[in-house]
């Protein structure tokens, strides 16, 4: 089971230097044999807004390290033309000797789609096309365009790629159904433990096996599952509790106003939602908050010492997980998450150790 870093900041705060934990970090990533660095793309919102173009992000990445694989995660697929997505990330690919890799959203938030509304509605259905489409153009394939005097053209991709194939996964929150078109079309899978219990986890990760036996299977190998999962690592719990319990529940607090304005983009079907989010007082929503962090804490991110990480390490690799990607970000500050590298280094090396026993 591979490690990687993952980003998805709160950016709720007036720190000017935004961008030093994540190049810092992809520095120890790649010192420390980690697998990956992951940047999503996210607009409009301290919630994951320091990410609104993973591609530029990752070239950032693949200029201050040698060896770590620099991903999205995760493009919004309906928010972009394919031909855009594929040349960016060739760029990245180029500019990282190989490294590139990209998961792909169909996206959830209303207001992000003020990019693209027209794409809104059909968010869902056109996510394989785009798939499919990427990958012809990576293979240097032309595809049909319709160019400004309106006139049909074949146009293929550049700069060409170092890869021959582009790694991609599909992104999900739990929805089984995703799952299986990812086994199905031979794609990685991102997904976390928000809202998803490691037992369900496990049946999803099994769902996405079978699909990808039955629709690849003359493929190696049997697929990828990578986990996002909040992490910080210390030498004592209480002490990293204490550490990561304001930010990490303002964190949530960020997330909570997505999921109301969602909601309410969601129209009658989300009503009953927002009006129920929006009727509780400041002291409910704090009690809310409250339950969701001590309930993540205890059953749903990677937070203590090694040894209680190693605990929820042995049950993502029980799951199914292929990668651990820890989500370092969350509020903590800086020199703090950079400061605590050290014992997730340790972390690293110690499971490391138990896969080899």
């Amino acid at each position: 089971m591979d490690f990687s870093l993952f980003y998805f900041a709160n950016n709720d705060t007036e720190e000017r230097d935004r961008y030093r934990l994540l190049l810092d970090g992809a520095r120890f990533a790649d010192d420390n044999g980690f697998t990956a660095v992951w940047t999503p793309e996210r607009h409009f919102h301290p919630f994951g807004g320091l990410y609104p173009n993973p591609s530029v992000t990752g070239a950032a990445v693949a200029a201050v390290t040698q060896r770590v694989a620099v991903r999205a995660g995760s493009v919004v697929a309906p928010l972009h033309h394919p031909m855009r997505i594929a040349e960016e990330w060739s760029v990245v690919d180029n500019l990282s000797g190989g490294r590139a890799g990209v998961a792909l959203a169909s996206g959830w938030h209303a207001a992000d789609f003020a990019l693209r509304p027209e794409n809104y509605e059909t968010r869902k259905s056109g996510l394989m096309e785009t798939v499919e489409t990427i990958r012809r153009l990576w293979r240097r394939e032309s595809v049909s365009l319709t160019d400004g005097a309106g006139e049909t053209v074949e146009l293929t991709m550049f700069p060409p790629p170092v890869q021959p194939e582009l790694p991609m996964w599909l992104t999900s929150g739990g929805t089984p159904a995703t799952f299986t078109l990812a086994g199905e079309h031979g794609m990685g899978m991102l997904t976390h433990l928000l809202g998803q219990e490691v037992e369900v986890l496990a049946q999803r990760i099994e769902e996405y096996r079978r699909a990808h036996r039955e629709h690849r299977p003359a493929s190696a190998g049997q697929g990828h599952v990578a986990v996002m999962v909040h992490t910080f690592v210390g030498t004592d719990r209480d002490a990293v509790r204490e550490t990561v319990r304001e930010p990490f529940s303002r964190y949530l607090a960020s997330s909570f106003d997505l999921l109301i304005k969602a909601a309410e983009a969601a129209g009658a079907q989300g009503a009953d939602m927002s009006r129920e989010l929006r009727s509780m007082g400041p002291e409910d929503r704090q009690f809310l908050v409250a339950q969701a962090f001590d309930r993540y804490f205890e059953t749903s991110g990677m937070f203590g010492t090694v040894d209680d990480c190693m605990a929820m390490l042995k049950q993502l690799k029980d799951a199914g997980v292929d990668e651990v990607a820890c989500l370092v970000d969350f509020g903590v500050p800086t020199d703090a998450v950079l400061g605590g590298f050290e014992h997730l280094a340790r972390l690293h090396d110690t499971w490391r150790a138990h896969l080899g026993s």
